[in-house]
């Protein structure tokens, strides 16, 4: 057997560890989402600053299961009951108006000489992160309000859609559209049957009496089988010729779907995946994805740099402009509001920049770009956003106060 470093992965994992305990020592007002510091800290361990860390062999398999991991956790967190009726119809016209403005904002950056591959930006612009969006709707108490329960099913629909339509037309295997169709249709089929085989599956008074018995134990047979069915969709996935992540995503939507736990049973089989994912993998990711951050790409050229801000505010028109749909709905500090969560993008960005570099669609610099303009939108959108609920919260609660007493009170 070849000798194995790890030093690599020590160092990786080290700083996995301490910028949570970073965070935790900073103000509440000044904690940043801890991904933004994972890239960071990557960018300054890695080959652009210190010249610690290479990616080798090691680093490369954690990393990719570390992204699995990430968009498995995401597929989880789409929630089906809050796509339904009026609300899915106007977030799925929210997401047409997205992909319309993306692409001409694409196609728009293409014509002025700063990317290459106009659909393949339009695709990425048009995502948002649903994992960061929540925690913020969550700090505002506003996740089971109506403006709450539309922008969580917008950011689905566009964590969802995005992830296809990468899949679709910038796939690792060079086929055409319609074959490429083919393929998405048949992951699609085989996801289907395995949701209802699974769904059927639930129903057997023994299978459950048998999944109770062995959950907590040392077999954690829920947890072995999550990890299962992830493992067989991103295989299935990549033998297919689709992205991995596509896989990845299908398998948490999958589980989310058949997974309803309405008798509360294993309360903590979610939380036992979230360990796993958010306690090791996806935080190598993000420090990986920084190793990998070509910064001397970003800062060789002056012109490269000026592309970060054009990004954030492509980013910001893509997915802040159709927000304007909701405005009759939720009012117009709210529409603001929902823009700027809209726009929030950082895993999605990151793993399409990735795959465009490996394909040839992406210079280095442009990637660069992408993912820089990705960290200022979860710095700056979801703080801005946070602001604008609490003042609001902060102005209904004056306005209560100085209303005067009813007669008799």
């Amino acid at each position: 057997m070849p000798e194995v470093s790890l030093s690599g992965f020590v160092l990786v994992t080290a700083v996995a560890l301490a910028i949570p305990l970073l965070l935790g020592a900073l103000p509440a007002r000044l904690r940043l989402p801890s991904a933004v510091l994972e890239i960071v800290a990557g960018i300054v361990i890695g080959p652009s600053v210190l010249g610690w860390v290479q990616v080798d062999v090691p680093l490369q398999v954690l990393s990719l299961i570390g992204l699995a991991f990430l968009l498995f956790l995401a597929g989880l967190e789409i929630d089906v009951d809050h796509l339904r009726g009026g609300l899915l119809g106007l977030v799925v016209l929210g997401f047409a108006g997205s992909m319309a403005v993306a692409l001409v904002v694409g196609y728009g950056l293409a014509g002025a000489g700063a990317v290459d591959a106009p659909l393949l930006v339009a695709i990425i612009l048009t995502a948002t992160s649903l994992g960061v969006v929540v925690p913020v709707l969550k700090d505002a108490g506003q996740t089971d309000s109506d403006f709450g329960q539309l922008v969580i099913a917008a950011a689905s629909v566009a964590d969802f859609a995005a992830v296809i339509l990468l899949s679709l037309f910038f796939s690792r295997e060079a086929t055409s559209t319609g074959a490429q169709l083919l393929l998405l249709g048949s992951l699609l089929l085989v996801a289907l049957a395995v949701t209802i085989g699974l769904t059927r599956a639930e129903r057997s008074a023994r299978l459950g009496e048998e999944l109770v018995r062995l959950q907590d134990s040392s077999a954690q047979i829920r947890v072995r089988f999550a990890v299962a069915l992830l493992a067989v969709f991103i295989w299935f996935a990549q033998r297919l010729g689709l992205e991995v992540i596509l896989g990845a995503f299908v398998a948490g939507v999958i589980l989310k779907l058949t997974d309803r736990d309405r008798m509360m049973t294993h309360p903590r089989f979610h939380m036992k995946l979230e360990a796993i994912g958010f306690g090791m993998f996806v935080p190598i990711f993000f420090v990986v994805s920084g190793v990998r951050f070509d910064l001397d790409a970003l800062t060789g050229d002056p012109s490269a740099l000026v592309r970060i801000p054009l990004f954030l505010a492509a980013l910001l028109l893509a997915r802040g402009v159709p927000a304007l749909l909701y405005r009759r709905r939720i009012g117009p500090r709210r529409t603001l509001v929902a823009a700027l969560l809209q726009a929030t993008s950082l895993p999605f960005i990151v793993a399409a920049a990735q795959i465009g570099v490996e394909l040839g669609e992406l210079d280095q610099a442009s990637a660069a770009g992408l993912v820089a303009a990705g960290l200022l939108s979860v710095l700056l959108f979801p703080a801005s956003a946070l602001a604008l609920l609490r003042g609001e919260q902060a102005g209904e609660q004056a306005v209560a106060q100085e209303q005067p007493s009813a007669p008799g009170a």
